[in-house]
């Protein structure tokens, strides 16, 4: 893929493999390949959150390392209630391992936190089809013959 010199603020947050760049009048200057794959590590896991942790304390807690670009915890969809876990994303490969290294195995609001990279999330197998239940056969009910 090519970019314009414009796009290098995005190009920044990916790993780069080789240099590529096109000017403004089609001047082709180095090459530049990336890779979304190789995405640089700012987006957090942080596991083991009180569940009645909002986004705002996250931020905020958070915030002390670097700037925060975006929170999430993560709801139970029958409940509505936090599941424990979420992700923050930071502005910088160094606000995110500066985030791990503060917070990572440490007390808040009385529970030890897990902060890790995010790990994509992996390809599962397709759920079975058909409902579960109490598998066919003659119901219940009264005996007709004997």
């Amino acid at each position: 893929m090519v970019y314009n010199e414009r796009d290098v603020s995005v190009l920044s947050r990916f790993r780069v493999t080789t240099l590529v760049c096109v000017r403004s009048r089609g001047e082709v200057g180095r090459l530049t390949q990336v890779k979304a794959t190789d995405r640089m590590a700012t987006k957090l896991y942080v596991g083991g959150l009180p569940y009645s942790t909002t986004q705002d304390e996250i931020q905020t807690a958070f915030g002390k390392a670097g700037s925060v670009t975006s929170v999430s915890i993560i709801m139970d969809k029958m409940t509505g209630r936090s599941r424990g876990f979420g992700f923050v994303e930071m502005a910088s490969d160094e606000d995110a391992q500066k985030a791990i290294e503060m917070w990572n195995g440490k007390d808040f609001d009385g529970r030890k936190l897990t902060v890790n990279e995010a790990k994509p999330l992996e390809a599962r197998p397709p759920r079975r089809e058909g409902g579960g239940g109490f598998g066919g056969g003659n119901g219940g009910g009264r005996r007709n013959s004997w």
